[in-house]
């Protein structure tokens, strides 16, 4: 036994040191030369002297004491000299893992309602439009009907048949056909009949240049509906010296043709102080033109067979929403010669005026203004003839009125 004790010892001594090397914590580390301790002094080589006993641990290499770990593991070390850098995961949890395998699902995020009182709020509305097939609808712009003859507009469908299957009052059916009609009657009264009657003095002025003071009157009114209306006009001019020259009254039917236009029929009477007295047929066409022009045209068939024609233009262009610029123009023609009226044919006269009025109301405005008429052909040469002049300038004031 003891043989085998001393045989087996070197053997447990060798693998305690290389277990301690194992163990070491700084092995294979360079330590710098600052640290490193100085090398012992050398030995004197000395013979050794062999013992007489035989040395159990003869031939052993007996490794150096260990030396007891110190506290810092790494006292000694050689450290870097660059400044440490901010770590970019401070303050992160780390606690996770790197990296989370695919399969892995992602945990459960808190409920942002959390807590809330739900109990308060509406339930969800039903959809409006649900199981309606919107695919057929036009995306183009709506089709709101003007009077207006716009091409550019979407085409309507036709109506349906059945829309004109049943009665053209359904309402009959239910309160009866008498009822009804008479509400009818009703409605159209208060609502699409209305009876108007009104009075327009256009022009009520006195006219100073050339030594003569003239006056005149331009008056029209009506009395009926939207569609249907008796209109009558009076115009006449004179001076304040010698009185009364010419008058006209019309009696006119009036027709409303299209949105803002009249067609006008009825005869005219003509009243002189020489008793050159003339009665008309009239046919003409009132309304306002596009860009607020006010038109009133009229052609006159006498009852001697001559026909003559007039065209008015006025536009009122606001100046503030009192002071108001109206130009005025007047062409006069003739088919014939007329020599007991001193109007000959084609183009006779022409007027032209500019006034300015200011309207206290919009019933009662007066005005200044200047005017300028000029005679042509014929009708030049009779006014000539008996000492006039076929070209005059005047400055007016007038006044502007309705009820």
């Amino acid at each position: 036994m003891t043989r085998l004790a001393i045989a087996i010892a070197p053997l447990i001594l060798a693998a305690s040191a290389f277990s301690a090397h194992a163990q070491d914590p700084h092995a294979g580390h360079v330590m710098p030369p600052a640290t490193r301790p100085a090398p012992a002094p050398a030995a004197t080589p000395q013979t050794p002297v062999r013992p007489t006993t035989q040395d159990p641990h003869a031939g052993h290499v007996t490794p150096p004491a260990q030396t007891p770990p110190a506290t810092d593991p790494h006292a000694g070390h050689q450290m870097p000299t660059q400044p440490a850098t901010v770590d970019p995961h401070a303050g992160h949890d780390m606690s996770a893992p790197a990296s989370t395998p695919a399969s892995t699902p992602a945990p459960a995020q808190p409920d942002p309602h959390a807590g809330h009182d739900m109990s308060t709020m509406a339930p969800a509305q039903a959809d409006p439009h649900a199981g309606h097939d919107m695919s057929t609808m036009s995306m183009g712009p709506p089709d709101i009907p003007t009077s207006a003859d716009n091409p550019g507009r979407p085409p309507e469908d036709p109506l349906p048949t059945a829309a004109l299957s049943g009665p053209t009052h359904a309402a009959d059916l239910v309160f009866g056909a008498e009822a009804m009609a008479a509400s009818r009657r009703t409605l159209v009264r208060e609502n699409g009949d209305v009876r108007t009657t009104a009075v327009v003095i256009d022009r009520l002025e006195a006219g100073f240049g050339d030594g003569e003071e003239t006056w005149l009157w331009d008056v029209q009114g009506w009395s009926g509906g939207d569609i249907n209306r008796f209109w009558w006009k009076s115009e006449g001019e004179g001076d304040f010296d010698d009185g009364l020259e010419e008058a006209e009254l019309q009696a006119l039917y009036s027709r409303a043709v299209l949105p803002f236009w009249d067609v006008q029929a009825g005869v005219r009477q003509d009243v002189r102080p020489d008793g050159e007295d003339t009665t008309h047929l009239v046919l003409g066409l009132q309304g306002l033109a596009p860009y607020w022009w006010e038109i009133d045209a009229a052609a006159f068939l006498s009852t001697e067979g001559d026909l003559t024609a007039r065209a008015e233009a006025e536009y009122d262009q606001r100046i503030t929403q009192r002071l108001i610029l109206q130009p005025r123009l007047e062409i006069d023609a003739s088919d014939s010669d007329i020599p007991e009226l001193e109007i000959g044919s084609g183009l006779t006269s022409v007027e032209a005026g500019l006034r300015l009025r200011y309207e206290f109301r919009k019933e009662f405005a007066p005005y200044v203004g200047v005017e300028w008429s000029r005679s042509f052909g014929d009708t030049a040469d009779y006014i000539e003839a008996r000492g006039g002049d076929a070209d005059d300038t005047r400055f007016v004031v007038g006044l502007k009125a309705w009820f």
